[in-house]
């Protein structure tokens, strides 16, 4: 026989259960106010506020004139700007490479700026030296620039040949493109593309733009199998072969000192 539940019995779990129901609801209720209450008094605060605007990597123009370019202000709200569209904003100044914005802590936005590199110097009729970055943009004048190490380009007249010259040093390793002092452009009928390099330790170098990043960065190999020979003129258009001062703008000179050493 099935055994029969009084509903007074039934009474006092049916009210705890209810009251546990309503305190969830309350529970659920209060975090849901205190949640945006804090938000309120976030967002009316110092605190979600850019208080700090960082920069990193700025070496072709200043700090604040990468701020001014992205648009981010002191004071701005944290949130009510996409990083997106101020690295958008920064990438309309052609020597910048890339860009990266983004919120770090709940007051600074850092600007993380890459930059084209430095390729080199090149002579201008009008404005003296200017400095040339690795994408062939021709960026300004020295006189609001400090100098740095990258050789200098003599008597590039021709764009065309000027950006194929500024890709292939792009592709030199560091410690070639350190050696070098100048390229000038010597380009004969045959061939516009030929250069001659004037070395930091004393060597001259003829070479063609087209083959020039590939041969060259072999040239501390080079330099130390000739190094007892003396200085002289390392002609890598073809081939590579190698003549000292003497013999090829005094051979009369070089024959006398060969016999007197014999």
């Amino acid at each position: 026989m099935d055994k029969i539940i009084d509903i007074e019995d039934r009474i006092p779990t049916l009210r705890e259960s209810r009251k546990k129901r309503t305190n969830r609801k309350f529970t659920l209720l209060l975090v849901i106010f205190l949640l945006t209450l804090i938000s309120l008094l976030y967002f009316q605060s110092p605190y979600s506020h850019i208080q700090t605007i960082i920069v990193k990597g700025a070496n072709l123009s200043t700090s604040e004139e990468y701020i001014e370019q992205s648009g981010l202000q002191q004071g701005q709200s944290m949130w009510e700007f996409r990083t997106s569209s101020a690295e958008k904003k920064m990438k309309k100044k052609e020597w910048i490479q890339d860009v990266i914005v983004r919120r770090s802590g709940l007051t600074t936005v850092t600007i993380e700026v890459g930059e084209w590199k430095k390729a080199a110097y090149i002579e201008s009729d009008n404005k003296g030296l200017e400095l040339v970055l690795e994408n062939g943009l021709v960026f300004q004048t020295l006189e609001t620039m400090p100098l740095v190490n990258a050789p200098l380009l003599s008597n590039f007249d021709n764009p065309k040949v000027t950006n194929l010259m500024v890709k292939e040093l792009a592709k030199l390793n560091q410690e070639v493109l350190t050696m070098i002092s100048q390229i000038e452009s010597v380009p004969s009928e045959a061939d516009p593309y030929r250069i001659r390099l004037f070395m930091n330790d004393g060597y001259e170098v003829r070479a063609i733009i087209p083959t020039f990043a590939e041969k060259m960065n072999y040239y501390p190999s080079i330099i130390a199998q000739i190094d007892d020979a003396g200085k002289g003129v390392i002609d890598i258009e073809v081939g590579s072969f190698f003549q000292t001062y003497s013999e090829l703008y005094n051979p009369q000179l070089e024959e006398e000192e060969n016999e007197a050493s014999e």
